[in-house]
């Protein structure tokens, strides 16, 4: 796996296990989770995989997407911001 670029399946694994640390288990990020991020403009991909079809994204990226999700997100399951 190259980590400077992810799948979304890879992308949202990476995320989802900063945001389970955040919220005790309560939130999670799913592949569907990156690709709407992608079409929201929260996120950018940055070429294709090995397969030619399926979209990667930089780690970097996934992580400034997550952090600006991350405030909604957390008020969704009932967490306040800190």
């Amino acid at each position: 796996m190259d980590i400077d670029h992810l799948t979304a399946a890879q992308a949202a694994a990476h995320a989802d296990r900063a945001r389970q640390t955040l919220t005790a288990g309560a939130a999670h990020i799913r592949p569907a989770t990156i690709r709407q991020w992608a079409a929201r403009g929260h996120l950018t991909a940055t070429g294709l995989a090995d397969d030619g079809r399926t979209r990667t994204y930089r780690l970097a990226d996934v992580a400034r997407a997550e952090l600006a999700t991350r405030a909604r997100a957390l008020r969704l399951v009932g967490i306040p911001e800190s």
